[in-house]
């Protein structure tokens, strides 16, 4: 009997097993035949549809917990107050960047753009991404680019006439992000008169003589100001007076009835009795400035450029954050003038971004006519969004 159970047992087994294999369709499954995992395809902002999400070198956002939502497009970005660990938090870059230890060094201009740069290096931004830098003191626009030029130095804030002067013949250095701009609520250049000049209203500066720098983005920005409001170009007079410090005295002791200054040395000069005419917050769309480097350090030593931005995208998070504590920086790092220090506000950063194409056009069409370039220089040649963190 126990012989007769044990082979009802086998044929149970016998016909169970085949029931339970799976049946075969011809297809393996496709993890199994590519050995690779799958990856989801989404669309999204700067990506093309049906194309691998997130591609090497991109960023993608993680959903935001429920008490942590994201800020509105358009909005500033900051991060939370402390944020060490090595995934990033909201408001910082979300893919991992890092400059692989590589070395840059940056010409840095005593200008209120310069803050991010002097906040990532003081709060040690520059070495969480895993790039050294070393920023090296420059006095003047001339100064910089004498470095730039003999190779002393990899980058620099600058602006789209400066670009256009250094690839006029040939692509020599290329913007990867906008430093600052002006905002309707927060001027970059002012054009400011004198106490002594009886001038109330814009439209008597037709024929006044204006204290400019000849050929920079300072004349740019008197020219355009002025046109937006009705001045032909003959009714635009202007005097060269290279130097900010010149200029300021010359307008502050009433030899200048009025002149054009960039922040601060604007506010410097209401202090001293001037008065604001008129500034580029009414026509926001010309004031800018930008970090550009040279394109051969772009090419050998992108991941570090990549990462110095990546830190200065943090560094304008934390001003955002909490602007006021930095006006001691400025002072300390004479980027403003000493009396400033108890009146002046820090103005807004732009988040990541690059100047727009028409901004890069108006200022060739501007150039061309001023015969300061002879031929179109490429917009997508000279600016590039491929280094954004």
């Amino acid at each position: 009997m126990r012989i007769y159970s044990t082979l009802a047992q086998l044929l149970v087994l016998f016909i169970l097993i085949p029931a339970c294999a799976p049946q075969s369709t011809g297809q393996p499954p496709a993890a199994a035949e590519t050995g690779q995992v799958a990856i989801p395809v989404l669309s999204g902002e700067g990506q093309a549809p049906g194309e691998p999400y997130p591609a090497p070198a991109e960023v993608f956002q993680p959903t935001p917990a429920a008490d942590q939502p994201y800020p509105a497009p358009g909005s500033p970005v900051v991060p939370p107050a402390s944020s060490s660990g090595a995934y990033p938090a909201p408001g910082e870059t979300a893919l991992p960047v890092h400059g692989g230890g590589e070395r840059l060094r940056i010409a840095i201009l005593p200008v209120v753009d310069s803050l991010p740069m002097v906040v990532a290096q003081r709060e040690g931004l520059f070495a969480k991404y895993g790039v050294q830098v070393e920023l090296i003191p420059v006095a003047s626009a001339a100064e910089r680019d004498q470095v730039i030029t003999a190779g002393q130095a990899d980058g620099m804030i600058n602006d789209l006439i400066s670009t256009l002067l250094y690839n006029k013949e040939g692509i020599q250095v290329q913007v990867v992000r906008l430093a600052r701009v002006a905002t309707p609520t927060s001027a970059q250049y002012h054009l400011v008169v004198s106490a002594a000049s009886g001038i109330d209203e814009v439209s008597q500066l037709k024929g006044v003589p204006i204290g400019i720098s000849q050929g920079t983005i300072i004349e740019y920005i008197t020219d355009r100001l002025l046109e937006r409001e009705g001045f032909r170009a003959q009714e635009i007079q202007k005097i060269a007076v290279p130097k900010i410090p010149d200029r300021l005295a010359l307008l502050s002791s009433g030899e200048l009835k009025a002149a054009t200054l960039p922040d601060p040395f604007s506010y410097l000069a209401v202090q001293q009795g001037g008065r604001f005419l008129l500034q580029d917050s009414k026509y926001p769309e010309y004031g800018h400035s930008t970090y550009a480097f040279r394109k051969a350090v772009i090419d050998r030593k992108p991941q570090a450029v990549r990462a110095f931005l990546a830190a200065i995208e943090e560094a304008v998070a934390r001003i955002a954050l909490s602007p006021d504590q930095y006006v001691g920086v400025l002072v300390e790092e004479k980027l403003i003038p000493a009396p400033l220090e108890g009146s002046y506000q820090v103005p807004p950063f732009p988040p990541k971004g690059i100047p727009d194409e028409w901004l890069w056009n108006d200022v060739l069409a501007w150039a061309t006519a001023k015969g300061i370039v002879a031929t179109a220089v490429s917009y997508a040649d000279s600016v590039t969004s491929a280094l954004l963190p």
